[in-house]
């Protein structure tokens, strides 16, 4: 077969142009690090990484998330923490003003005290987050929750809790509702709970009582009454809701006062017509116990019975206050548990990142060593086709005549 020069010529031509693609190609393999630079290389690694890739995309976001939804549960936790221990503080207020010692003087000084502590409360419970947000208001961000007025505290903000999305199928809350933190606390021993009558004269004194039986519970109102006579003290037991009284009781001091479920013991000598009550356990707000307790100190003790009263609304005031705490200390444990669960989501998440790049890796990533080698092979096959195309075109019949 012959052929011509021009044949010869455009194939030799054509050799070189392949060799030089192939050499590009592969330099752009090392330089780069990608086996596959466009998907026609490896269609279908070229569509199982962009889904890997993608998925890490989701994963990163997942990542900033949890980074987020962390950072507000630290926001919580440590103002929970604070509100902890201004509870507390309260507290220790309450129990110091229980002593014998003290005038009506120095319970005002408490009671001047606790003022400025409700305050500081009602800041922490107005608590921003860094991007001004309102922490407790609920989804109203903007909304300050907690406003002083004329009737109390008031809470403006809803019952919402703000959800952060923190992986495919798990949402977490990244706050929670004021109202449930501050003010939807039971009264009491949070089934009902007992007070003292304010124009009480004897020195009676009520303690806050127990369940004994929960089947028996009825949810009513009651009074319990008492009768001096001939130096002989009984008490009635009236339902207020079914006006339905007992007999009336011999009363021993200290002993235990049981119906319908409930237990409680009253100490000390009741005065003829002293009554104590017993009611539900309703709702009370932190800000109520705290305002209560002012109240209670800022009261003068005249005589036996004032002291006898002091030491009532004292009570109540330990008792709500030990609510109150129990509360807020429910919540953040809540709120660690939530933190906890992130940290191992993001332990996770970063787990997955690994395994998805690793995957990432093997389907797009060049194996170097052999890539640099094939660079060197291909030159080679480059330059000898560079060669032979010289020998090849410079061949003429007229150099052997």
């Amino acid at each position: 077969m012959r052929l011509s020069s021009i044949t010869i010529h455009d194939e030799g031509v054509g050799s070189m142009l392949k060799q030089q693609d192939t050499l590009f190609k592969i330099q752009q393999q090392v330089s780069t690090g990608r086996r596959i630079l466009t998907p026609a290389d490896d269609p279908i690694a070229a569509a199982r990484a962009l889904d890997i890739t993608q998925s890490i995309e989701i994963n990163t976001q997942f990542t900033e998330n949890r980074n987020q939804a962390s950072s507000s549960l630290g926001l919580v936790e440590g103002v929970l923490g604070d509100v902890t221990r201004l509870i507390q503080d309260v507290q220790t207020a309450a129990v110091s003003a229980g002593n014998a010692a003290f005038s009506d003087t120095d319970r005002q000084s408490v009671a001047t005290e606790l003022r400025g502590r409700l305050e500081d409360l009602i800041g922490l419970s107005n608590s921003r987050d860094a991007s001004g947000q309102f922490l407790f208001s609920g989804y109203q961000g903007s909304t300050k929750p907690f406003v002083q007025t004329a009737a109390g505290v008031q809470y403006n903000g809803d019952l919402g809790q703000r959800q952060v999305q923190v992986a495919a199928s798990r949402q977490i809350a990244t706050g929670d509702s004021g109202t449930n933190i501050f003010e939807r606390i039971k009264d009491g021993n949070g089934v009902f709970t007992t007070a003292a009558t304010a124009t009480n004269q004897g020195s009676g004194v009520i303690d806050s009582g127990a369940v004994t039986d929960p089947t028996s519970l009825t949810g009513n109102d009651y009074s319990i009454d008492f009768s001096v006579a001939a130096g002989v003290t009984t008490y009635v037991v009236t339902n207020n809701s079914t006006a339905t009284s007992t007999a009336p009781v011999a009363y021993t001091s200290g002993d235990a006062i049981s119906f319908d479920g409930i237990q409680f013991s009253i100490k000390g000598e009741p005065a003829n017509n002293d009554q104590f009550t017993v009611l539900p356990s309703t709702n009370q707000s932190i800000f109520d116990t705290v305002s209560n307790l002012i109240d209670v100190l800022s009261t003068p003790v005249n005589g036996p019975s004032g002291g006898t009263n002091l030491t009532n609304g004292l009570n109540t005031a330990l008792s709500n206050l030990e609510n109150d705490l129990d509360n807020v200390l429910t919540v953040r444990a809540s709120v660690g548990t939530r933190l906890q669960e992130i940290d191992a989501l993001q332990n996770v998440g970063e787990d997955t990142s690994i395994q998805l790049q690793q995957n990432l890796s093997r389907l797009q990533d060049v194996d170097m060593a052999k890539a640099i080698s094939d660079l060197t092979q291909q030159r080679v096959f480059l330059e000898a086709a560079q060669r032979s195309f010289i020998t090849v075109s410079n061949l003429s019949l007229f150099d052997f005549l």
